[in-house]
């Protein structure tokens, strides 16, 4: 957590620094200008004739009768009341085979269903999925406590920086997305205005934020680089199911470009962590140290970031692993091997997310503790009152 004064640095160094990210700052407010979302998403379909329209649904009853089809075999009656849509409060009832998904609901149960008019004037009703909201806003409501009550204030600012990064990437980087928008530049402008406001909400508008800030934008910019280098090289097509249901619609992306962006929005998270923390890092030695030079204070806290390093990239790997963890399960069961595995696209494109973004993040400990250790006077300073 960074709460430093910013009289350890000198006035010339400061006024550069604040040269510097005044640049960042015009160039993410020209790119948001040009990247504004304009118009309408142009579609050729409408997602709402291909699916039906989602309403709400609640579980009245789930019960064991005999199949309508095969009075010999036994088939789930569920039988929902609609909330929502063209016939509120009114029941349907589905007849489901047995299976153990089949065998989920339970009365009381809050759904999602599809709604779609039948030629004969009668609607039927699919499932979507079950609604979650209260559960999701409990566990909102407890993170924002526990957050609060342990940071205080720097807490308050951290979850505006998280709400914040919630309304850039809805009001801003998706739409701008759907319009066919460069993803990679869309992806850059977003991440600054994230890494802009999220920083300077947490830990306050000071020299100390502002070369973390420098630093986390020095290595999403290697990040970008290598992205599109490997990317490209490695001939990734980028389409996944989730982009073909895009396509479906006929809402042109590319989906190559969709891939980068997904790259560096996801680094920036991690980095934000990592460049505060070493510019921390280097003040609080500073402080303790004040007869040591630049170069003492920048490997102390080198060693510091390799600690860091080690642990950030573990975690990242382990992530990504998880999340792929059904498509590896999946891949055993059929006898694939491991180089066979690695190099399809589906979890050679984790591989490169996962690489690359460690590579950006062990970057980012040299170049956030060497700009932190620049910025500093050499010789006694007062120490931060907090």
């Amino acid at each position: 957590m960074i709460d430093m004064h910013d009289d350890l640095a000198d006035v010339v160094t400061q006024r550069r620094l604040w040269i510097a990210v005044g640049a960042c700052a015009l160039i993410t407010v020209i790119g948001l200008v040009m990247l504004w979302p304009r118009g309408e998403v142009a579609s050729s379909l409408d997602s709402s004739a291909l699916f039906g329209d989602r309403v709400e649904a609640r579980v009245m009853s789930n019960n064991v009768e005999p199949c309508t089809y095969d009075p010999v075999a036994g088939c789930y009656h569920v039988t929902l009341r609609i909330l929502g849509g063209t016939n509120p409060n009114t029941d349907f009832t589905w007849e489901l085979p047995f299976g153990t998904s089949n065998s989920q609901f339970e009365a009381g149960d809050d759904l999602y269903v599809y709604e779609a008019a039948l030629a004969d004037g009668t609607f039927s009703y699919e499932f979507v999925d079950f609604q979650r909201g209260t559960p999701l806003l409990l566990l909102g409501m407890i993170f924002v406590i526990a957050v609060v009550l342990l940071a205080r204030w720097k807490g308050v600012g951290a979850i505006g920086g998280l709400l914040a990064s919630l309304l850039v990437l809805v009001v801003f980087m998706l739409p701008s997305l759907l319009r066919g928008h460069n993803a990679i530049a869309v992806a850059l402008v977003g991440s600054s205005m994230i890494a802009f406001v999220a920083l300077y909400l947490a830990h306050g508008v000071n020299i100390s934020t502002t070369v973390a800030l420098l630093a986390t934008f020095a290595s999403l910019a290697l990040i970008g680089v290598l992205s599109y280098i490997f990317v490209a090289s490695a001939n990734f097509t980028g389409f996944t199911e989730d982009s073909s249901y895009i396509l479906a619609l006929g809402v042109q992306i590319d989906a190559r470009g969709l891939l980068l962006a997904g790259i560096v929005i996801g680094s920036l998270g991690v980095l934000d962590d990592v460049t505060v923390t070493q510019v921390s890092a280097v003040w609080e030695l500073r402080q303790l140290q004040p007869e040591a030079t630049r170069k003492e204070i920048y490997r102390s806290a080198v060693n510091i970031g390799r600690d860091h390093i080690s642990s950030t990239v573990n975690t990242l790997f382990l992530t990504y692993a998880g999340a792929a963890l059904p498509l590896l399960l999946l891949f055993n069961v059929a006898g694939q091997s491991i180089s066979t595995v690695s190099t399809s696209e589906v979890v050679a494109t984790e591989i490169v997310r996962s690489l690359v973004g460690s590579i950006g993040l062990v970057a980012s400990v040299p170049i956030s503790t060497w700009l932190a250790a620049r910025v500093l006077g050499v010789g006694p300073v007062t120490p931060a009152i907090t």
